[in-house]
């Protein structure tokens, strides 16, 4: 690349140091960022800022994703990029921002873990020897059954618990937000085992889960609960009490094949977010494929 481009690079990074009064780590972040940039413009013999187009820039972010850069690193080289064109076009060394409208490539979602239906019978009836392990057994039960989160779970009162009609109102919940969800005939049995024993530190303590001093139980000792569970039972694996929320909408979604239904029972504002678990269902995704798909037919013969 031709002299001239380096020494404007090298004058933006000093008017990032002294005008900007940026420092030194972020100096040297840019640095090292527009240097990529500049190897790449040698290597494809372009020789002035202003021969770097959209199309350049798109080709040296793909570069540096195939390098293995992740979405956020990319994020922050565009930036740097842009930055480094704005000062060029207020300086009057270039007439466009090549950069302006690229964009890094999404983060991939994180695919939620989940049991399968085996390790969670194996979870939930393993056998509760104290009435504490009876209130657990039935915090547990719930969460499968209802797909609730865990502050949902541990601000449940006894108002929200209608036994007969097998049924709960989750009052607040996120975006504060009230929903009511089924329960299943297991979490109902487990729930009055709980309440048959529940303990009370008045007779005004709402909670539906309460401590050993009878006051209500917070989402802490829920996790630990659960964690302690977990390892009296022999479960190597460590669960949480949104993998078993997770799991409730999986195999919910693998049966029902219903994605609008478990949106609701999930009290997600937005399909989008209960999507996620479509990817969990591709066995499902293929066999129609297989079955519907005109070149993906078997043979008769």
């Amino acid at each position: 690349m031709e002299e001239q481009a380096k020494q404007q690079l090298a004058e933006f990074l000093q008017q990032l140091k002294i005008e900007k009064r940026a420092s030194p780590y972020t100096v040297k972040s840019y640095q090292r960022d527009l240097q990529q940039l500049l190897d790449f413009c040698i290597k494809f013999k372009l020789e002035a800022w202003k021969d770097v187009q959209p199309e350049s820039i798109l080709k040296h972010i793909a570069i540096r994703h195939r390098c293995g850069l992740g979405s956020a690193s990319l994020q922050r080289e565009l930036s740097a990029i842009r930055s480094f064109y704005y000062y060029l076009m207020k300086t009057e060394q270039a007439v466009s921002n090549p950069a302006q409208h690229v964009k890094a490539p999404k983060k991939a979602r994180k695919l939620p873990k989940t049991m399968d239906v085996d390790q969670v019978t194996g979870l939930l009836e393993a056998g509760a020897n104290s009435v504490l392990e009876i209130r657990d057994v039935a915090m547990f039960e719930i969460f499968y059954s209802s797909g609730l989160r865990l502050s949902e779970l541990s601000a449940l009162d006894l108002a929200d618990i209608d036994l007969n009609a097998q049924q709960l109102k989750v009052v607040h919940g996120k975006g504060n937000k009230s929903r009511s969800l089924p329960m299943g005939s297991k979490a109902v049995v487990a729930l009055n085992k709980w309440l048959a024993v529940r303990l009370s530190k008045s007779p005004d303590e709402k909670a539906v889960f309460t401590s050993q001093h009878g006051t209500r139980l917070g989402n802490r000792s829920i996790q630990l609960r659960l964690r302690q569970w977990c390892i009296k039972k022999g479960i190597a694996e460590p669960v949480h009490p949104h993998m078993l929320r997770h799991s409730f909408a999986t195999h919910l979604l693998e049966s029902s094949k219903d994605l609008r239904s478990v949106q609701e029972l999930l009290g997600h504002e937005n399909i989008s977010t209960t999507q996620i678990y479509t990817h969990l269902d591709f066995q499902h995704l293929a066999e129609v494929y297989d079955a519907a798909h005109p070149r993906a037919k078997k043979s008769s013969s």
